[in-house]
């Protein structure tokens, strides 16, 4: 079946200790997908032409850069340039833009519109979130028909407010009334819950740079800061620094 391949994946970062599952879901996706963009699919015909039709957002294209298969980008970047190349010549050659009247709405032209396209699709973005959308479905399946992964969401950290909030709008369109009440009482208790946890710790962070606590214990605020961006700013993950 395949809500199995969704399942797995689901309940394991259910399972971890991190402070939001969606955002460690969507790392882990992410990592997933930037590994397959330049692994072997990168020489097949069928993927060359996605990356060369989507292109990469600039977050992404600063991930592959990193990575250390600069031969790999190096040539997707060569195909995709082309097309980019051939199609814009094509634009240009067929229309030029005019002057417009002072008074007359200016229109996109058919290169700002071509360009808006590339500047809104990315091969990574839509096969992380193509993959994310599944699993967030996944969740509401398994809240529904296993009791022992609804006790998982119960004894989660919580969420991220993004996250938070995408469950919380999504929740009616999959779960039944009796369902739907417990399903929003359970990620009310542990968004809430853990946020004060995150507060208290940042709260604590602050103190500690006070004279009066230098010699107080960090308990568990050393790493308060990137938790509480985490929390606040979905999967933005700085480094931890003490």
């Amino acid at each position: 079946m395949k809500e199995q391949l969704y399942t797995i994946p689901v309940n394991e970062v259910f399972e971890s200790d991190c402070e939001c599952p969606l955002c460690k879901m969507k790392e882990q996706l992410e990592r997933n997908a930037i590994e397959y963009t330049l692994g072997p699919s990168y020489m097949e015909d069928d993927n060359r032409a996605m990356t060369d039709e989507a292109g990469f957002c600039e977050k992404h294209i600063q991930a592959l850069y990193g990575e250390k298969n600069r031969l790999g980008l190096a040539l997707i970047l060569s195909t995709h340039m082309q097309k980019i190349n051939k199609d814009l010549k094509a634009m240009t050659d067929k229309s030029a833009p005019t002057a417009t009247s002072l008074f007359k709405k200016k229109e996109t032209t058919p290169i700002g519109s071509y360009v808006d396209k590339l500047k809104n699709h990315c091969f990574i973005c839509e096969r992380i979130n193509d993959t994310f959308d599944r699993y967030v479905d996944t969740i509401f399946h398994l809240y529904k028909k296993d009791p022992a992964f609804a006790g998982k969401v119960r004894n989660s950290k919580g969420f991220c407010t993004y996250h938070f909030a995408l469950l919380y709008d999504k929740a009616p369109d999959f779960l039944s009334k009796e369902a739907l009440d417990n399903f929003i009482a359970d990620i009310k208790n542990v968004y809430f819950s853990n946020m004060e946890r995150m507060q208290e710790d940042i709260e604590w962070f602050i103190n500690k740079f006070d004279y009066r606590y230098q010699n107080e214990p960090w308990k568990n605020s050393k790493d308060a800061l990137p938790r509480a961006i985490l929390k606040t700013h979905s999967t933005i993950t700085p480094d931890s620094k003490e």
